[in-house]
């Protein structure tokens, strides 16, 4: 088949295009290579699967209307997994309007062209960010997301409430899927794995905010992919149980899974991973709660599990060990 895969200079994308490469499909790439971190590493990342001959990437923003439209005429995708998105709970207090235009206007291109050009599954990422201040654990899907607590999350929440009206008016069929805190080898410098190891490394003091009383469901990269791999040969369709339902549970043609690891881990305990890997002990310092951060985050992968018989399984030492032993090898000082 023919994918589009948004974001495939990213780090989730890239992996996605690759396996989907080796699969045996035809992959476009699209990304816009912005600069909201250094290009270098997306360009990196590029040059990782470009002796894959199945692969063409195209350099194009997501929100440009116009493009994005001739690009599905011109191509015919028989599916589209949507993982482009500015990225970044704190930037979003900064830079609001680089939200707008990359989360939601991004995603009504994509939506539209999706529904234009006859495409059968439109896979997109959401985010565990939805629930916000949830207090109820483990965060299912069913739980109520209307409490944002940053504007990257409010666009998330945005992005599942648009894949719903395609679905809904236009029997679309789309997943969303909540990724939970994704790390590994080439991963993004602006999350805690990178910026911890990074100044562990470099004899500098790492910022432990909430005075380390926070948890995070580390959910490491190839899990990821794997959900994202498997999840997108189960197109949701009609039956007359759905349509029947459809009154009150929405439309049978719209999906959502959390994809996490189920086991939330305290600050603390990922920073010691990382001391181990390192073989190094960090300098501390510790800080108030930031303005759109959440004390926990925490699976329920329930119904991903009962979906495609996977849930994510990686043990976090595992997990920073390998993405360690990239660092060290990537980033000589």
């Amino acid at each position: 088949m023919k994918y589009l895969v948004t974001g495939a200079a990213g780090f989730i994308g890239n992996f996605v295009a690759e396996r989907l490469c080796q699969q045996g499909h035809d992959v476009v790439g699209l990304d816009n290579l912005n600069d909201y971190y250094d290009p270098n590493l997306k360009l990196a990342r590029l040059k990782r699967i470009a002796h894959l001959s199945n692969f063409t990437f195209i350099k194009m923003d997501i929100s440009d209307r116009v493009a994005i439209a001739k690009l599905f005429k011109d191509e015919k995708f028989d599916r589209v997994i949507h993982l482009a998105a500015q990225a970044g709970v704190r930037y979003s207090i900064e830079n609001p309007m680089a939200y707008i235009d990359s989360n939601l206007v991004g995603m009504a291109t994509i939506l539209e062209g999706c529904r234009h050009n006859n495409v059968k599954h439109l896979v997109y990422a959401s985010s565990s960010s939805v629930y916000g201040a949830n207090k109820k654990i483990p965060f299912a899907e069913s739980d109520r997301v209307d409490h944002p607590v940053s504007l990257y999350a409010a666009t998330k929440k945005s992005n599942e409430l648009m894949a719903h009206t395609y679905s809904h008016l236009y029997s679309l069929p789309t997943t969303g899927l909540r990724f939970f805190t994704v790390y590994g080898p080439w991963g993004r410098p602006d999350m805690a794995p990178f910026l911890f190891t990074d100044a562990i490394a470099n004899d500098r003091p790492i910022k432990v905010f909430n005075n380390g009383k926070m948890q995070r469901d580390f959910t490491y990269i190839d899990d990821i992919v794997e959900g994202i791999i498997r999840i997108q040969d189960v197109i949701p369709t009609a039956s007359a149980a759905d349509e029947q339902a459809q009154a009150t549970e929405g439309s049978p043609f719209y999906k959502l899974y959390n994809i996490g690891n189920n086991q939330p881990v305290e600050l603390e305990q990922f920073i010691t991973c990382i001391e181990n890997a390192l073989n190094k002990k960090a300098v501390k310092q510790y800080l108030p709660i930031q303005d759109g951060d959440v004390v926990r985050t925490f699976a329920d992968v329930s119904g991903l599990e009962n979906e495609i018989g996977f849930k994510p399984n990686t043990a976090l030492q595992d997990g920073i060990n390998n993405f360690v032993e990239w660092y060290t090898e990537n980033n000589e000082n």
